[in-house]
């Protein structure tokens, strides 16, 4: 099975001054997820290379068992390092694409054409969310807003819970908390699509 898990290359938090980049638990607990389940990885970014950390979710109070595992495993660390260009890749060599999470991805993720999830039940980072890390005057959106405004069927969970949804070909997570169920969420759909 293959997987393209696509980062973020953007690493300014708006004009504040501040970094962001992609959460590293939303990197971290699904590159473990299918590297345990043998899946062949590759790793995009719009720039290539390293893509930016968001400094904010690498402090002390954020640590996880997958970002542990990931600061003592160096090969997933050099893989890391040397994404791929975006632009160079194809969506038909890939069985699925998994998109990390953070705030540098709503300022580098573009649309064309019709919405994958225009009229599907999908979840992400709420308003409440938002306002609670202060940056809803920050961000060029409000992801549950923009889910609502495209025609999306959104649901969520508590702030902070975590929550993964699929519906169709769409798979969705809430935030980080939400990283490993969406991981293993999308092995289970992938295993009954191929044995189906």
């Amino acid at each position: 099975m293959k997987t393209l898990m696509v980062l973020t290359s953007h690493d300014q938090l708006g004009n504040t001054g501040r970094k962001t980049g992609f959460w590293l638990e939303e990197f971290a607990a699904p590159y473990f997820v299918f590297r345990d389940a043998g899946v062949e990885l590759t790793l995009a970014s719009p720039k290539g290379g390293q893509p930016p950390i968001d400094p904010k979710s690498d402090l002390p109070e954020e640590q996880t068992p997958a970002m542990t595992w990931f600061k003592k495993d160096a090969e997933a660390q050099q893989q890391l390092s040397q994404t791929v260009k975006l632009s160079d890749m194809k969506s038909e060599d890939f069985d699925t694409i998994f998109y990390v999470g953070g705030h540098g991805p709503m300022w580098d993720r573009t649309y064309q054409g019709e919405l994958l999830v225009k009229g599907k039940r999908v979840t992400g980072f709420t308003d409440g969310e938002e306002a609670a890390v202060n940056l809803t005057y920050v961000v060029p959106f409000l992801v549950e807003d923009e889910l609502k405004r495209i025609g999306s069927l959104y649901k969520m969970a508590a702030d902070w819970a975590p929550s993964a949804l699929v519906d169709g070909r769409a798979l969705t997570g809430q935030n980080p908390a939400s990283s490993t169920a969406a991981a293993k969420a999308l092995m289970e759909l992938l295993a009954t699509r191929k044995a189906a």
